[in-house]
């Protein structure tokens, strides 16, 4: 019935669900609905006996809603659209909402490539994890407190073929001809990413907390300085940023936000005022870019002894050289402040690893030094390009950053669990001596060619292994302030992880989809994590 009355609407033109509901921040007593629709309207979610309405605020002509619904126990809910019933749609089973005021089991992952679901595609990309899991996921099996979207939740430089079709449609040959350009274009990747029916159905029922990485916006975002130059001077970068920017605040940075830290939100309260506040949003884009201090996607939780921190370890990275930095001295600030809070446990997403293979590390640090006129300009100009062909920019080739942070984690008294993506292969790093532990998991679906997962074994865990520790000497850089290893892994198959806390003890366990149909997770491993130095 729900799917008639949104076919009608559709056909009359009269506003319906164009993506979601997708449940977003969650707590023990609020949870947030976040949908887009195709024309204004208002959007009601009923939950029980709560009833609670929004009308939409507009950007670029499209239409969204961030309805805060009161929550005491698990209940099914519906929305409607100016009236009409719009949700669940008809075969699929009920959306839930339920707070939560402890973690009980969180799931994770980055690296998604929204690409169709046929043989081709099941052989270049693998079957996606994402809708796998909502293929297996139903309310009765006990639903996870939180999924983790740690980066790449779509890929603006890599469009799928559908997406380049739209695309060529829209605007012909125009730059970037394969990539996406403005704000339209955004909303229509993200339409094509989350609204498969097993993923819109897995994004209404468990609640997300979303940060970005490089593809989001571009491959090798903010790697460095003069990576920032470069693209200064391609004439369509800067309504490329500009519509990156505002497209993953409406679509992702909002629904990170408390009903309070939106209540705050300069620039929603204005856009919520506007007829339409795509002047308002993309100078705030503009500025975002121009001046990280400026605006801030970090966020964190607390639930129950435990705190969740996301960092945003791309738009607020100082690049000047010599200075490099994964963070600026605000982010470090605030950042300081949430792990000095006295928490057991420390949940830390970062879209990039932290601590990565031992051998690469060394390469990482080794290339920074470099760069910056360890030995010589000629040097430092071979090393920039070399850092910007074989992506050598996480948290090892900002040395100082690494040694900052690692610092400050290994004497925050907490059990650190750094959760991250990115690599396009899974494994799991434990600190010596101290309870830091390094949880990867990467891609959800876009596996890296038998080739390059040869490539990454011997350049990764053999050949920078016994080379890269002497060039690090060579540079004259100082030891870490930890050792690390690498106690499980890697895996290179899509997959989910998920962290589980059985009598209080930290378990994660890594599942990869089978092909069958529909398709199943398998657990590929599970290791458990004491909570304490060892």
């Amino acid at each position: 019935m729900v799917r008639a009355v949104t076919w009608l609407r559709y056909s009359l033109g009269v506003a319906h669900l164009v993506i979601g509901p997708l449940l977003r921040h969650v707590d023990g007593s609020t949870a947030t609905v976040w949908v887009e629709t195709s024309d204004p309207c208002t959007v009601s979610v009923v939950a029980g006996e709560e009833r609670v309405s929004e009308r939409t605020f507009t950007v670029h002509g499209h239409h969204y809603a961030l309805v805060d619904v009161p929550v005491r126990e698990a209940v099914p809910y519906q929305v409607e659209v100016d009236g009409a019933e719009v949700w669940p749609q008809e075969g699929m089973e009920r959306s839930v909402i339920r707070p939560v005021a402890r973690l009980e089991t969180v799931v994770f992952g980055s690296c998604r490539t929204s690409v169709p679901h046929d043989a081709a595609h099941l052989i270049s990309h693998g079957v996606d994890t994402l809708r796998a899991y909502g293929h297996t996921l139903t309310v009765d099996d006990g639903l996870p407190d939180l999924l983790l979207m740690l980066g790449d939740q779509v890929y603006a430089d890599e469009p799928s073929a559908e997406m380049i079709e739209f695309i060529r449609e829209r605007r012909g040959g125009s730059e970037p001809v394969d990539e996406i350009a403005d704000f339209e274009e955004y909303a229509e990747l993200y339409r094509q990413a989350w609204t498969d029916p097993e993923i819109r159905w897995l994004l209404s029922t468990v609640p997300t907390a979303m940060i970005f990485d490089d593809h989001d916006l571009r491959d090798d975002w903010n790697t460095s300085q003069p990576w920032r130059e470069q693209m200064a001077r391609v004439p369509w970068w800067k309504r490329r940023v500009m519509a990156g920017l505002g497209a993953y605040w409406v679509y992702q940075h909002l629904g990170n936000l408390t009903p309070a830290e939106r209540a705050a939100d300069e620039v929603y309260l204005k856009i919520r005022e506007a007829a339409d506040g795509a002047e308002i949003l993309d100078a705030f884009a503009e500025r975002a870019d121009a001046d990280p201090t400026t605006s801030r996607w970090s966020y964190s939780r607390d639930y129950g002894g435990t705190r969740l921190i996301m960092l945003d370890t791309r738009c607020a990275r100082h690049l000047v050289p010599g200075e490099r930095s994964v963070l600026d001295s605000s982010e470090w600030a605030w950042l300081e402040e949430q792990v000095n809070g006295g928490q057991e446990l420390l949940l830390v997403g970062s879209s990039v690893p932290v601590l990565l293979p031992a051998g690469i590390h060394h390469v990482e640090a080794w290339n920074e030094a470099l760069a910056d006129g360890a030995w010589g300009r000629r040097w430092g100009r071979w090393s920039e390009r070399i850092r910007q062909a074989v992506d050598l920019e996480h948290w090892a080739a900002f040395r100082r950053s690494f040694e900052r942070l690692c610092t400050l984690l290994a004497g925050s008294g907490s059990t650190v669990l750094l959760l991250s993506g990115d690599v396009h292969y899974s494994y799991v790093a434990k600190g010596k001596d101290v309870p830091v532990y390094q949880l990867v998991c990467s891609p959800i679906r876009n596996p890296l060619s038998r080739t390059l997962r040869l490539a990454n074994i011997i350049a990764q865990f053999g050949v920078a292994s016994l080379f890269g520790g002497l060039l690090a000497r060579t540079a004259r850089l100082p030891k870490p302030p930890f050792k690390w290893r690498i106690t499980n892994g890697p895996w290179f198959s899509n997959a989910l992880a998920t962290l589980t806390f059985p009598d209080g003890v930290p378990e994660a366990r890594w599942y990869s989809p089978t092909i069958s149909d529909p398709p199943q997770l398998s657990e590929i491993s599970r290791v458990p994590l004491p909570g304490r130095p060892g």
